[in-house]
Order: C-alpha cells, then structure tokens, then sequence
C-alpha cells in the first residue's frame, strides 16, 4: 500500500469512527433524555408505573435503542483500533480490551429493563407476589438499572489508552487526547462516589460526554491532519 492510500484509508476510518461515536450518542439521548426521563419519575412510584403501562411501547423502544448501542459500541472500539494502532499497538489493544469489557455489563443490565416489562404485563409468578407492591418492585428494577449503569461506568477506565494515542497520533488534536483522558476520570469518580456515598459528587461525566462528543465530531467533519498523518506513514513505510 502506498502513502497516499494509507492515509487516504486511515482518513475513511477516521469518519467512520466519527460517525459510528455520534449515532451511539443519538441513541442514547433518545432513549435516555426523550423516553425514559419523560416515563420515569424517580420519586413517585406509582406515578411511574402508570407512565410505563400507559407508554409500554414507548419503553419498548427505548431498550430496542440501547441494545443498537451496545452493538455499535462493539464496532466502535474496532474501528478506532484500526485507526490508532500504528502509534502503539500495544496501548491501542489495551483500549480495545478495555473497551469491549464494558459490553456484557451493558446488554446484562438491559434485563433489569425487561423485567419491569415483565411485573407490568403481570407474569404469573410475579403477579402471585400482590398487585400493590408492584409500584416497589417496578422501581426496584429500574434502581438496579442505575446500579448497573454506574458498574459498566467503572470500564469507562478505555478513554484512558484512547486520550494517549489521540495525543501522541500527531494526526489528531492534542487538545482531544486531553479531554479523553480528563473524561476517563471524570467517569471513573461519577462511578465511585454513586458507590461510595448513592449518588456522584458532582456530574464530571457530563465534561466527559462532551469531551467524546468533541472527539466524535473532529474525527467525522475533520478526519485526521494529512501532514502529521503522512508523516507517520513514512516512519512506518
């Protein structure tokens, strides 16, 4: 392969990685932000209830978003594997190591999900359990979700090789390495403290979120900087 077609190919990768990073983001906005928080009232359980019974489709939909997520995030980490793996192999299968830990965490989780589709449709062995505990357990589910959010969270700890092979890439932005990195802690102690205390000490992964966010959109609208790309085809032609 010649440089041009290496950079030509690592510069496709680039926006495939971009553009695979934002529909995940979609997705779980959609899913989080648009249905869930709108059906979820996390003081009120009956209120709760009512809202997933009178929008079961809608809640339906959300966990159909959530299981493309967690599919696309599969491919995400190979993708960037491919587009990163010539500034260190070894740091980059880290990442991809990392990265793809998370996933059976995620899609295990989502079963905290369908059994409040279960208690709902009034399975009968859990309908035998009294239809006036139902608001409890519905929001017991829905807890253990968060739960199983924050453990999947803890792997988050992937943006760290990530940021390093952004920032020593010489194709991509310095700056975004940095964020990637500060995202990864930002991640980790949301994570701890939810454990430590029941709930964060602050909302770092919202800084986090928008430090991939950034990331995603330089990768898809700008791809990678041709000189610095060139540059490391050659060390490695």
């Amino acid at each position: 392969m010649t440089i041009i077609e290496k950079v030509n190919s690592t510069s496709r990768t680039a926006r495939v990685a971009g553009l695979l990073y934002l529909i995940i983001f979609c997705l779980g906005i959609f899913a989080e932000l648009f249905i869930r928080q709108s059906l979820i009232v996390p003081a009120d359980s009956a209120a709760t209830v009512n809202n997933l019974m009178a929008s079961e489709a809608l809640f339906r939909l959300s966990l159909v978003s959530d299981l493309i997520r967690h599919t696309l995030l599969i491919l995400l980490p190979l993708v960037l594997y491919q587009l990163l793996k010539s500034v260190n192999k070894n740091v980059a299968l880290l990442m991809l190591v990392l990265a793809l830990m998370g996933i059976p965490i995620a899609f295990i989780n989502e079963l905290n999900y369908f059994a409040v589709l279960l208690l709902l449709n009034g399975a009968d062995s859990l309908a035998a359990l009294g239809a006036d505990r139902l608001p409890a357990q519905v929001m017991f589910f829905i807890d253990l979700h968060g739960y199983g959010g924050y453990l999947a969270q803890v792997l988050s700890l992937w943006l760290l090789p990530l940021g390093y092979l952004v920032f020593k890439s010489g194709f991509l932005p310095r700056i975004l390495g940095i964020l990637l990195v500060l995202g990864c802690f930002g991640y980790l102690i949301d994570a701890v403290s939810f454990f430590l205390f029941g709930s964060p000490i602050a909302t770092l992964s919202l800084l986090a979120f928008i430090g991939e966010l950034l990331f995603a959109l330089w990768l898809l609208i700008k791809g990678v900087n041709v000189a610095g790309l060139e540059k490391r085809a050659l060390e490695y032609a």
